[in-house]
């Protein structure tokens, strides 16, 4: 099974009822003739009395613990480089011999795996082994293995190896599949602790008021965008937006038509791999990682972007609610495909921002990694606090032009 297929098979093995109807999804016991059929029930113990002893008495982790241990793995193989995979099997309960084959698969477990596989539980119908320095090769042995020593035949089986075709599929515009979030996702917030709450209707009011306050500013540029170049006034693009899922990014046109996006699509990849050197015009100057003196800006473009007004169609972005007013920035697809493991962290939780504290503490005064630091601290402690103390900061960066193009 290729990584695509196994990540996409993940997808739906969690979140559909009946694995049978899966497509995409290697159902091994139907390859070899269905062996269920001739299993023998060998318990008549219900679900429910299998749940109650459920837990650390049958060696597995309990899911909360898992996912402690699968995020610390995550982050080490991030660090290292080395290859982390992960095992999920179905276990069905709903019949007479459902618990005796959970049964049978944790002694299985239990017996094959190495002293740093971890086994753990994802809810009550689905057993994982989180593999650390295993590649997709080492996984399919390990699955081959363990149905080698089945009784009965093989377990529904679904395999992933992180990062798996991720980058791919952010970079192609789709969204990120729910059932390898634990994988990235690892700075969840508690709405009730965090001011999550009043995020939505900060949000919303804060847009309406700008909207209004702003309207006559965004009219005369408007008209000067259209009597100065020949294109749409609005400038419309798929960015990454929270959880992978793509969306559609509103600007003032600060750029000629039709133009080659080669020269920003090399610039992004230098920086994010750290080979973008800052630029400095002058000794006295502060350096800036943004890209300088770009020939496809427009006279007017470069004056918009100076004052940042081009970013003015954004508050639209927040009210249809693919943005917030403070967040992380959205990646164009082609930028998130250079990411490296640890920088989607910066897209699962939140909604990307208009603002945010990179673009009040650094901006392009700040290289790539420490940019994406940045968003993280300010996904961990994001509070309605802060948000009104960026959108406080963001004024007086503006107004300054700090940092601006």
């Amino acid at each position: 099974m290729s990584n695509e297929s196994s990540l996409s098979a993940a997808a739906d093995f969690e979140y559909a009822p009946n694995l049978a109807s899966i497509p995409g999804v290697r159902l091994r016991a139907e390859e070899r003739g269905n062996a269920s059929a001739t299993r023998r029930v060998k318990t008549h113990r219900s679900g429910a009395e299998y749940r109650s002893i459920r837990g650390p008495r049958d060696g597995a982790l309990p899911p909360n613990d898992f996912l402690k241990d699968l995020h610390r793995e995550k982050r080490r193989a991030e660090r290292s480089q080395v290859a982390l995979s992960l095992v999920l099997y179905l276990v069905k309960e709903d019949r007479l011999s459902g618990v005796q084959r959970v049964e049978e698969l944790l002694e299985v477990l239990h017996s094959a795996k190495r002293e740093t596989d971890i086994l753990g539980h994802i809810d009550t119908d689905t057993i994982a082994v989180l593999c650390p320095d295993t590649d997709e090769s080492g996984t399919q042995a390990f699955i081959r293995k363990i149905d080698a020593m089945s009784d009965d035949g093989p377990f529904p089986t679904v395999a992933a190896t992180y990062p798996n075709d991720l980058f791919e599929n952010l970079a192609a515009g789709t969204r990120a599949q729910p059932a390898f979030h634990p994988f990235v996702v690892s700075d969840a917030i508690d709405p009730q602790q965090r001011g999550y709450r009043l995020k939505r209707y900060l949000d919303v009011v804060g847009a309406v008021v700008a909207i209004g306050l702003l309207a006559p500013l965004m009219l005369v540029i408007a008209l000067l965008i259209g009597a100065t170049s020949k294109g749409p006034v609005i400038f419309r693009q798929t960015r990454v937006g929270k959880g992978g899922v793509p969306f559609t990014f509103y600007k003032f046109r600060s750029m000629l038509t039709n133009v080659d996006d080669s020269i920003h699509r090399k610039f992004v990849a230098d920086l994010i791999k750290g080979e973008r050197v800052e630029n400095s015009s002058a000794a006295d100057k502060p350096s800036t990682y943004k890209l300088q003196s770009d020939p496809r800006v427009t006279s007017i473009g470069r004056f918009i972007r100076k004052t940042s007004i081009d970013e003015l169609p954004q508050f639209f972005n927040v009210l249809k609610g693919d943005m917030s007013l403070v967040g992380p920035r959205p990646p164009i697809p082609y930028e998130a495909a250079q990411y490296q493991p640890w920088h989607l962290r910066r897209l699962m939780t939140l909604k990307p921002g208009i603002t945010g504290i990179w673009q009040v503490e650094g901006r392009s005064r700040v290289p790539f990694n420490e940019m994406v630091r940045m968003d993280l601290r300010y996904i961990r402690e994001c509070s309605l606090a802060l948000d009104l103390k960026i959108l406080l900061m963001t004024i007086i960066v503006v107004f300054r032009g700090d940092g601006a193009d």
